[in-house]
């Protein structure tokens, strides 16, 4: 008998397990339903069209016939799932009946809304999907002055790419900092500098309160102050998409994601469902960091996930391990990148922490066109492992913070990772002693000071 795999979503996981699914039995039907008329494209890159870097073609890697021709996948776009039954095993979209053997719940995340007044009126956008990126390029033509709300990785790339569009823009961000939670704000504040620079002008501590203006945006309240604009986008953070999940009355855990195993099966009065999956930015998984759930809204996170719970609904037994959600941003002429705990959210676990710092090139001194380099390694002051990182570059943050990475989820004390440490050297490309060494030293010498 043939196996009946429903994927709902059609992002980073879903088509990813889509395609795992398959992989693991060619004679599975495998049908992804997705209320999105464009599939098979990374959001992350919305601020890079939008900076005219590159072209919304460009980013559209398949379309729905591709899947259907050379993957033998049923992809359905702009079809909404209205109904969802465990009992029966079935999915009802477009008022159509699906029924599955497996389900993927792959629906990804929605923008947080703050409750504030204003959110109706025209030119206030979200940057979650590709269509919210063309409607604000459609109405960047006759835009100003641009406020960002929420100072976090989106929110800094999407004013350094309105910016660059001539704009004025201003972020405002609740908190103290830019980048907030996931870098510490040592890091987060050369990042702020950067763009400061750019002409991008910033107001921390001030939460957004309203959205004024009658039919269009006029201004927007943050804090205290009242700054005027003619268009607001919402960069206020991810939240679990949950509709389907609840239908199905699937555990929601204490972060606002579904509770899921290993092998990606959600959980029902905590106990494991067996033919429904989830997976990418609806879940909540295992920290390796930190005893306890984390959330890790990331596109390699998604299709990592989406590989296990794509291979187990066709009838394979994967498991996914815990998450460090390395993450990394080109913002201007600096990239940014971190993994693990920053020093603000091991505070939130409970956990005490001791830093190290170093900063030099990513080129030997003496080689033309080397770039600025910092690199900040944080450990557990009691276990002396280390838990997370950051750093700051001219360029080639990737290698380095998937290298630290490793040392994150190994939970390798500090000692150790120096000892063993070495990196590969040639003047173009890293000085004799990699920066991040040079961190290990320094943070193996403020533990020191600790046990003494």
């Amino acid at each position: 008998m043939v196996k009946r795999i429903v994927v709902i979503g059609s992002g980073a996981a879903g088509l990813t397990a889509a395609s795992a699914a398959k992989r693991v039995d060619p004679e599975a039907e495998v049908t992804v339903i997705t209320e999105d008329e464009y599939i098979a494209y990374s959001p992350c890159v919305i601020p890079w069209v939008l900076d005219g870097r590159i072209t919304w073609d460009d980013i559209i890697m398949h379309d729905a016939s591709y899947y259907s021709k050379e993957r033998d996948i049923n992809v359905l776009t702009r079809t909404k799932v209205t109904n969802a039954d465990a009992n029966s095993r079935t999915v009802t979209a477009s008022g159509k009946v699906y029924g599955y053997d497996s389900l993927i719940i792959a629906t990804g995340g929605t923008v947080f809304i703050p409750p504030v007044s204003g959110i109706g009126l025209k030119n206030v956008f979200t940057v979650r999907r590709l269509n919210d990126g063309k409607k604000i390029e459609k109405a960047m033509k006759d835009s100003k002055k641009v406020v960002i709300a929420g100072g976090g990785v989106i929110g800094l790339e999407m004013a350094l790419s309105m910016r660059n569009n001539g704009k004025d823009v201003t972020v405002v961000e609740m908190l103290d900092q830019v980048i907030p939670r996931i870098a510490d704000k040592d890091m987060a504040g050369v990042a702020q500098d950067h763009l400061s620079a750019y002409g991008v002008k910033f107001a921390l501590n001030a939460p957004l309160r309203s959205i004024n203006g009658t039919d269009s945006v006029k201004s927007i309240t943050a804090g205290d102050e009242t700054y005027e604009c003619d268009m607001v986008i919402l960069a206020t953070g991810v939240r679990a998409n949950l509709e389907i999940p609840k239908m199905l009355d699937l555990d929601i855990g204490i972060l606002g994601g579904v509770s899921v195993s290993q092998s990606m099966r959600p959980y029902r009065n905590g106990k494991e469902v067996e033919n429904i999956f989830a997976a990418g930015d609806v879940v909540q998984c295992e920290s390796a960091v930190a005893t306890g759930p984390t959330m890790s809204q990331l596109g390699s996170t998604a299709v990592k996930q989406g590989i296990v719970a794509g291979k187990n609904a066709g009838g394979g037994n994967s498991v996914s391990g815990t998450v460090a959600s390395p993450w990394v941003s080109v913002i201007g002429n600096i990239h940014i990148a971190g993994t693990g705990l920053s020093e603000n959210l091991a505070a939130w676990y409970g956990i005490r922490t001791i830093s190290g710092k170093a900063k030099g090139y990513t080129k030997a001194r003496y080689y033309p066109g080397g770039k600025e380099l910092m690199v900040k390694i944080v450990a557990n002051a009691d276990t002396q492992t280390m838990i997370g990182a950051q750093l700051i570059a001219g360029e080639d943050a990737t290698g380095r913070i998937n290298w630290l990475t490793e040392a994150v989820v190994n939970r390798t004390k500090a000692e150790d990772f120096l000892a063993r440490a070495e990196n590969a050297y040639c003047p173009p490309t890293s000085m004799v002693r990699d920066v991040v060494i040079s961190a290990a030293e320094d943070l193996c010498r403020n533990l020191k000071k600790v046990i003494q």
